[in-house]
């Protein structure tokens, strides 16, 4: 779950939509938009969160992040990479880092990172297919992760090429939304590979 509101207001907004989510089902939630401070943190998995998604901070505070890492472990957090050119943009892509994700991404496995997410910018919402390419380069120089990619996924034959390539998990959203990913197969798919996001 994203946190739009809490993105855009650099705080979390929406912790009793976590809370009820969380207690009217048995779903695993990643929670994350607008993480600062421990105390959010802490709310977030009082709320029901099994995981924190946390992605400017990551690029502009790694040294705060690693302390939550060792606090409540590693892999409780999930490390979010938007990337344009390979580059990572942050502030809900506003704002250019000019950080390379293959750099950032050795900077959160020395911090003790292993769940990471990375969306190719380009990609996402435009249903033509995931960058199978960067993901397979970030697997070769980094295989310890666990990789979850990010955008572009338009259908079954997609996710099961990302899990060949290595990747851990896949986010799907608009190719549900328009049907293109029906959720009757998308459930044999989850049985079958137990890792879709």
């Amino acid at each position: 779950m994203v946190d739009l509101d809490g993105a855009k207001a650099g705080k979390v907004v929406n912790l009793d939509v976590l809370k009820n989510i969380a207690a009217a089902t048995s779903l695993k939630i990643d929670f994350g938009g607008g993480v600062k401070t421990i105390e959010d943190v802490e709310n977030i998995f009082e709320a029901g969160a099994t995981m924190v998604t946390i992605g400017s901070l990551a690029v502009k505070q790694p040294q705060l992040l690693e302390e939550w890492l060792m606090e409540f472990g590693a892999d409780r957090f999930f490390i979010g990479a938007d990337v344009l050119d390979e580059k990572i943009k942050i502030s809900g892509w506003l704002e250019d880092t000019g950080v390379d994700i293959f750099e950032f991404i050795g900077r959160m496995i020395s911090l003790g990172a292993v769940n990471i997410f990375c969306t190719d910018i380009s990609k996402d919402g435009v249903l033509q297919g995931p960058s199978i390419d960067l993901y397979k380069r970030i697997m070769a120089e980094h295989p310890e992760i666990q990789l979850v990619a990010s955008g572009g996924v338009s259908n079954i034959e997609d996710v099961k090429q990302l899990k060949e390539i290595g990747c851990s998990g896949a986010i799907v959203g608009k190719a549900i939304y328009e049907g293109k990913v029906p959720l009757n197969p998308l459930k044999g798919t989850l049985e079958e590979y137990n890792y879709l996001k």
